[in-house]
């Protein structure tokens, strides 16, 4: 009796993923993608930052500056706390950078699901920020040791901005670089047109890569 064929895997992308392997040049494309497969098949992976942005979302929702953050480090395992320690205080400078923490509410963002060709791309920001003024932003982290290259920060913010509606409402999107508490938003002579064309053509490399991987 034959075993049953297994399902092949439908190529799939985080955002995360996504803006890592646009980042990338030559085979090194084809390697990161074959892992991301891999990864995906064995259902593996885990997210050393979880502590970490349930402290910053804290300090924004409970308007309390950063103490959150100053003992995050004291509660982890071990072996994370150099990362963590590394992290807090470029996270500290960008909370402060927000202004009174009175001024400023946690808003909540919903994922989405953005098809860039027939490659799928689930949009996850980290949260949302509220200013008293009425703006509001939707937030994803970036926590790499390297700062986020253009390429990668145009992606991110194209992406987030091209599905605002179902993330954040009338947000503006912001990759905040957590070690260096710097907050990226999209260039004003940007061209969407171009980004898109671009995305796309990444996206469909995305799949055959993927694809050939199986």
């Amino acid at each position: 009796m034959t075993a049953p064929a297994s399902t092949p895997l439908t190529p799939y992308a985080t955002l995360l993923g996504f803006t890592r392997y646009v980042d990338r040049t030559g085979p090194t494309k084809a390697t990161f993608v074959g892992g991301l497969r891999k990864q995906r098949a064995s259902r593996s992976g885990f997210n050393p930052h979880g502590q970490f942005v349930k402290a910053l979302k804290a300090d924004i929702a409970f308007h309390t500056g950063g103490t959150h953050l100053a003992g995050v480090a004291d509660i982890v395992k071990p072996r994370w706390r150099p990362l963590y320690q590394a992290l807090v205080p470029g996270a500290t400078t960008w909370l402060h950078s927000l202004g009174e923490p009175a001024a400023v509410d946690l808003a909540q963002t919903r994922d989405a699901l953005a098809m860039l060709g027939d490659l799928p791309v689930k949009i996850n920001p980290h949260f949302g920020v509220r200013h008293a003024d009425g703006r509001a932003e939707a937030v994803r982290l970036h926590f790499d040791e390297a700062p986020p290259s253009e390429e990668s920060v145009l992606a991110t913010l194209h992406l987030m901005a091209r599905h605002m509606d179902a993330v954040l409402p009338h947000a503006e999107p912001v990759l905040v670089d957590v070690r260096r508490g710097l907050a990226h938003r999209m260039p004003t002579d940007a061209k969407p047109d171009q980004i898109e064309r671009w995305l796309s053509g990444e996206a469909a490399a995305f799949r055959a890569i993927w694809s050939t991987a199986a």
